[in-house]
């Protein structure tokens, strides 16, 4: 028997340092800020892309269902839409107020991997991202993880080319594992989906090849500061970070903070069943899109791409278009020194277990327009009145372009009050630590995809990238 050589537990004091000193660097060993602007307008140069909008008859490979009307790819892989019926009360006895909706959803039972692979050069931590084509994003080429696959890509059902660096990731010998999360998708979009979050530390040579670019977080962070540039991948894999913690007090301890979620996950009796796409209430089907009869919310559209760099260079697929541009924000306040934010307990009708921590405000405001004031989403007029001195952060960035088209929302970190909102906040509400909130993005469907988004942000603008 080989002698067995123990691993320290946590080593994540000597990390925490290295990823402050990553964070602190804001030229790279490959490329600096000032030219990752050259570099990307020359990656979709040397790529053909192309995206167009077709009716549902033209997709290859997908149609619709005649016994439910589901939209579904002929090999059974992929992802589905399917119809949602969800049902949700509030109240310790499921007493409380009543809301009902349908709505399409996408069905993807297979967890796919987000990695991003770090090495270290002249001492510095740096991490491989890449330039790629999404078709729902609205400027197509953005940065996203070293590895961004479903299953069915990295095990070719597509018949494509291998994914690169995927060796990383999965199998022995893979390095060093930094951060390793199953974590939610878009829940009003996605049913019960998750992907596998991951930072690796390479172990050995890493070879560079096109389309793939190393930086170091600070440099991550000056980009985070540009609309549309870092995916919604990346932005969520870099939140499971296990940055320093900087703050040894809260205004509730850690163990009260699990106690408020397991109270809202009880106190909301929520029930979400799949129903057939076709006739689902309130939503009309015609040859181009799946809409709202109140012309709200999102569109299921199809289109067909080309792009020369992907697995597969050209296929057709469905996408969702959500209908206006989103408002996504943490309100700030500072207690006693310390920095909380303001997190809103969410119900989707896609999650997996009721409710996760999204943030402060989370909404396309267009839907609501028609509403009496006392009837709109609490905070979202602070956000939107918010003065610019009072905006800490600002940034559009864009969902997933996987399977979502033009779907944009303006992100902010906004300043507030007493007057705003006070230290305790109403039902559904809670004052938190960006430290507790990097404790709890270490474990799985605690933090919605939104607030994992602006926790990268939050880190960013704290690392002074900018």
């Amino acid at each position: 028997m080989l002698p067995l050589t123990l691993q320290p537990r946590d080593g994540a004091e000597l990390l925490a340092d290295r990823l402050a000193l990553s964070a602190a660097a804001t030229g790279g060993v490959q490329l600096s800020t000032a030219d990752f602007g050259d570099w990307l307008a020359e990656r979709g140069r040397v790529n053909a892309f192309r995206v167009d909008r077709i009716p549902f008859a033209g997709l290859d490979g997908w149609s619709f269902e005649e016994t439910t009307g589901n939209l579904v790819h002929r090999s059974g892989r992929f992802f589905t839409v399917e119809g949602l019926h969800v049902t949700e009360r509030d109240g310790p006895y499921g007493d409380g107020p009543y809301a009902e909706w349908h709505q399409p959803i996408i069905k993807q039972p297979e967890v796919g991997i987000l990695g991003i692979l770090a090495k270290e050069f002249d001492g510095v931590l740096h991490f491989l991202m890449q330039a790629k084509m999404e078709p729902g994003n609205p400027n197509l080429l953005q940065l996203s993880p070293t590895v961004q696959a479903t299953r069915s890509n990295y095990t070719k059902a597509h018949q494509g080319a291998d994914v690169k660096y995927i060796e990383h990731f999965v199998g022995p010998g893979r390095g060093r594992i930094i951060a390793d999360v199953l974590q939610s998708e878009h829940g009003s979009w996605f049913f019960r989906k998750s992907n596998r979050n991951m930072i690796v530390e390479a172990a050995g040579d890493v070879p560079l090849l096109d389309d793939f670019c190393w930086l170091t977080l600070g440099q991550i962070a000056e980009l985070l500061h540009r609309d549309n540039v870092v995916n919604m991948d990346s932005r969520t894999v870099l939140s499971c970070l296990p940055v320093d913690r900087r703050a040894t007090g809260a205004v509730h301890s850690d163990a009260d903070l699990l106690s408020w979620i397991t109270g809202e996950r009880a106190r909301h009796d929520v029930h979400a069943e799949r129903v057939p796409l076709a006739g689902l209430p309130g939503w009309r089907r015609g040859d181009m899109a799946i809409e709202h009869e109140a012309d709200r919310y999102f569109k299921v559209v199809a289109v067909a791409v080309h792009a020369g760099n992907r697995e597969v260079t050209s296929w057709t697929q469905p996408l969702f278009e959500p209908v206006g541009l989103g408002v996504t924000a943490f309100l700030t306040r500072t207690f006693d020194g310390i920095p909380h934010v303001l997190v809103h307990a969410r119900v989707e009708g896609g999650f997996l277990d009721t409710i996760e921590l999204g943030p402060t405000v989370q909404y396309t405001p267009g839907n609501y327009a028609h509403l009496p004031e006392k009837e709109r989403p609490l905070f979202l007029d602070t956000v939107l009145e918010a003065p610019a001195e009072r905006v800490g952060y600002e940034a559009v960035h864009s969902e997933e372009g996987g399977r979502f088209l033009n779907a944009e929302s303006r992100y902010l970190i906004v300043d507030a009050d007493d007057r705003d909102v006070p230290l305790t906040p109403p039902p559904g509400y809670s004052w938190v630590t960006p430290d507790q909130l990097t404790w709890l993005v270490r474990h799985g469907h605690y933090l919605n995809v939104q607030a994992r988004t602006l926790l990268a942000c939050l880190n960013a603008t704290r690392t002074g990238g900018r």
